[in-house]
């Protein structure tokens, strides 16, 4: 390149930066993902020529997969320390057995890193360094795998995750040939990761054997892709629109726990797939395969047919630790949790309690906790039931009544397990008994029978409990 045309690339990319920095309070701190590559390189070489070392902080994760790593962390902190910069820095490990891959794996972690680090810096936005070339790349291996709209619009701008700090990409227009041009010409130093050269990886494939070749008979394919991905984002966007409007219409209550069953149903196939990607974005799950929302689709319509009532019946649908759920004609999110073979009665346990504050029951996968509290709350008992006689953890035998506290009557626990709205498939619960009398049940509460003496005297008792059950799964 000509020193001209160096200077144009200069100027490309310092106003591309300059148009990002527009948008940020004045006092406000950047942070910057600095991997010592070319490109984030420059996006801190320019940030500091703009905004001030002073406004800027340069943050490395060290993902150890190259021999290499700790050279480029060296590197790093003194090209920061150079600047004037402020550095930080964080090791992470990756999982060997990802079933996203390695490039997938190094992403996640590395975004959940600079996450972490922003917070105590203070920095109110991070600015990432992909470019145009990143960004044509992205559209191609999102069409190569079928994605929809929201794959195909690619890296936005800005994007803001849910709590954290806004991702800025403000190079995402600027080619990197002309971030290369800016380096030579303002004598920037950078390393380069010799897994770039490896085409086992998708992206390193498409970009060494695939991009030259397109270049050669369409050089404008990265502003058409550009082009592509910014119409697949506005028509997203749309669609996103429509959703929450559905939305709306099909939550049951506040929030968006969970949503009608018969009015979701009645929706077309490609609206009801609209919305249940957005709920389950909403519910802050991770989204699911076109063909894992189009089986949950089918799953809940079949149930429909079948009786009409919106039962769970044989509905199976798990995703990312969650087990999708239908119960008196409301869809919802559960924990996936497998049911306890039949065959496999657990024997009664029996805890002398002394004080203890939990009662870990495995065979239950699960937790008795006994809280400190005060007579007026409605799941407290006094300790001194708790040490009249042995505390007894067994399962359901039939016939076991629970009086109830609002009615002031007796009634079973099928029809209080009902009353409360609890799903067949969260009724297999220890019952706690002090000794051979019914102290409390899981998902319904205290059996006022069990102490009547003592309600009478509960302000003679200084010392009460309060009884709580939480699964494994609620405490993990």
């Amino acid at each position: 390149m000509t020193a001209h045309s160096d200077s144009d690339a200069g100027r490309i990319v310092l106003d591309a930066l300059g148009v990002a920095l527009s948008t940020r309070p004045n006092d406000s701190l950047i942070a910057i993902a600095y991997s010592g590559g070319l490109d984030s390189s420059v996006l801190l070489d320019a940030a500091v020529r703009l905004a001030g070392a002073s406004r800027c902080v340069a943050l490395h994760v060290h993902h150890g997969l190259s021999p290499n790593a700790d050279a480029w962390l060296a590197h790093c902190a003194a090209t920061a320390s150079a600047l004037g910069v402020a550095f930080d820095a964080r090791r992470v490990e990756l999982a060997p057995d990802n079933p996203a891959g390695v490039e997938a794996a190094a992403r996640e972690a590395r975004y959940g890193a600079l996450g972490e680090m922003c917070a105590p810096h203070g920095a109110q936005s991070l600015w990432l360094a992909q470019h145009a070339d990143d960004q044509a790349e992205t559209v191609l291996l999102q069409l190569l795998r079928g994605a929809g709209l929201a794959g195909l619009a690619a890296m936005a701008p800005v994007r803001a995750p849910a709590g954290g700090v806004p991702r800025v990409r403000p190079l995402l227009h600027v080619l990197r040939v002309q971030l290369e041009a800016y380096a030579h010409a303002h004598g920037v130093r950078w390393i380069d990761d010799e897994s770039n050269a490896d085409t086992r990886y998708a992206r390193n494939a498409l970009r060494h054997d695939v991009l030259p070749a397109l270049a050669a008979q369409f050089p404008g394919y990265r502003e058409a892709l550009a082009r592509t991905a910014a119409h697949a984002a506005s028509a997203q966007r749309l669609l996103d629109e429509l959703a929450q409007i559905d939305l709306r219409e099909l939550a049951v209550g506040d929030g968006v726990r969970s949503i009608s069953h018969e009015k979701l149903v009645a929706l077309d196939d490609d609206r009801a797939l609209n919305v249940l990607r957005f709920w389950m974005r909403e519910t802050g799950l991770p989204a699911a395969s076109s063909a894992r929302l189009a089986d949950a689709l089918r799953q809940l319509r079949e149930i429909a047919r079948d009786d009409g009532t919106g039962g769970d019946h044989a509905l199976r649908v798990d995703h990312a630790g969650q087990r999708l759920r239908c119960y008196r004609g409301e869809v919802f999110w559960g924990m996936a949790r497998e049911p306890m073979p039949t065959h496999a009665a657990r024997e009664p346990a029996e805890l002398v309690w002394r004080g203890q504050e939990i009662w870990r029951l495995p065979q239950w996968r699960g937790t008795f906790v006994f809280a400190p509290a005060d007579a007026a709350d409605p799941d407290a008992v006094p300790e001194v039931l708790l040490t009249r006689a042995p505390l007894v953890a067994r399962e359901r035998s039939g016939g076991e009544r629970v009086r109830d506290a609002a009615a002031d009557v007796s009634r079973t626990l099928k029809h209080l397990f009902q009353r409360h709205g609890v799903p067949a498939w969260e009724r297999d619960v220890p019952l706690l008994f002090s000794g051979e009398t019914l102290l409390f049940v899981p998902r319904i509460g205290v059996n006022r029978a069990a102490f009547p003496e003592c309600e009478a005297n509960a302000s003679s008792l200084a010392s009460w409990r309060r009884i709580e059950w939480r699964d494994d799964l609620q405490i993990a």
